[in-house]
């Protein structure tokens, strides 16, 4: 009993113990069918994704009723860099900001398993002069600039956004975001040079908040803009 019992603790130790978190969640999640039938929703439904680094976690909300809704929160098993987007190829960061992803940015053959390009850089990006490549959602828990979901996770994220794909949506928006822009967090990062970058991200969380649906984006004289105008270039479009 005793020596049963030791090889059990250890198990624990350097088995389970020692994956990471985001490991452990997905191994106690119930089926995804069954989550989707509780919550009212179905395989093929519009997906919206929010990331938010400072809490570790990716969103996945699904539309229904012209309304996006949570179905499922993964937490990020690994991202790069700190807070603050990503500036120029090789920094090591994690970009933030509004991405918008194709069917064409999708990767089955990943070798973290599964991927997708978010479309770094984009509009605004490409207007600041920030540079960067290959900037992924993927398996594994490894990240050079990417976000790591574990393989488990990247397969429901990449899974229902292909079904979502399938079923005519033409792309899937993904907001980027430092933290969640609530007043407080905004003040308690006031001493950041990026302060001011994460202030104009705030809008569109707020508009999302509103509407339940993810705000249209333009980058306008080297500014996030959320209704075009004269000089603005389409971040994304309308979802």
């Amino acid at each position: 009993m005793k020596l049963l019992a030791a090889l059990s603790l250890w198990g624990f130790l350097f088995g389970q113990g020692d994956k990471p978190a985001a490991e452990r969640e997905s191994a106690v999640r119930p089926p995804i069918e069954q989550r989707l039938a509780k919550a009212g929703l179905h395989r093929g439904d519009p997906v919206f994704i929010r990331i938010f680094k400072q809490d570790n976690r990716l969103e996945l909300w699904l539309a229904e009723g012209g309304r996006y809704r949570l179905f499922q929160t993964y937490p990020i098993c690994k991202w790069s860099g700190d807070l603050g987007p990503k500036v120029r190829e090789g920094d090591h960061q994690a970009p933030e900001g509004f991405y918008a992803v194709t069917p064409g940015q999708m990767n089955p053959h990943s070798k973290y398993h599964k991927a997708f390009n978010l479309g770094f850089p984009n509009a605004y990006d490409r207007a600041m002069g920030r540079s960067g490549s290959a900037l992924m959602v993927h398996g594994a828990c490894g990240s050079v600039g990417c976000y790591a979901m574990t393989d488990p996770g990247i397969d429901e994220i990449y899974d229902l956004m292909s079904d979502a794909f399938a079923r005519g949506q033409g792309q899937v928006a993904v907001d980027i975001l430092p933290f969640r822009m609530t007043p407080a967090n905004l003040a308690a990062h006031a001493a950041s040079p990026w302060t001011g970058f994460w202030r104009s991200l705030a809008p569109a969380d707020a508009q999302f908040r509103t509407s339940g649906r993810p705000a249209p984006v333009f980058s306008c004289q080297g500014r996030y803009a959320f209704v075009t105008g004269p000089g603005c270039q389409t971040v994304r479009a309308a979802t």
